[in-house]
């Protein structure tokens, strides 16, 4: 029951980061702690964004292609259900869990993303 919950939640997260109503840095740290496969690609989805900043600023095309590709990602989610396995695949190969939890301030989340993209 706590998995569809937090997936719920998360989803959530992912629609104000698309509506621009959280920083993608702020809704990275409000992920709950959790071993659901779902939560943790979310997770790096959303911190894939942030690392991709610059492409967004200047393809319309990859932006709109995240977007819509982040927007399945909350859709799903919102409703309880678990992502597409091959979804969780793409990820799984870059990280180890959300391991964010350990220092919730800012130098912790760009400690966490030079991890992520491998600095």
């Amino acid at each position: 029951m706590d998995d569809i919950k937090n997936r719920k939640y998360v989803g959530r997260l992912i629609y104000a980061v698309l509506t621009e109503r959280k920083k993608v840095r702020e809704a990275i740290m409000l992920f709950p702690e959790s071993s659901d496969k779902s939560i943790e690609c979310a997770y790096h989805a959303l911190i894939h964004l942030e690392a991709d900043e610059d492409l967004r600023y200047k393809s319309y095309e990859y932006r709109e292609e995240q977007d819509d590709y982040l927007e399945f990602i909350a859709e799903t989610l919102s409703q309880g259900k678990s992502l597409p396995r091959n979804i969780i695949a793409d990820y799984e190969p870059y990280y180890k869990g959300i391991a964010h939890k350990w220092e919730s301030t800012s130098k912790g989340f760009w400690k966490e993303f030079l991890r992520f993209i491998n600095i």
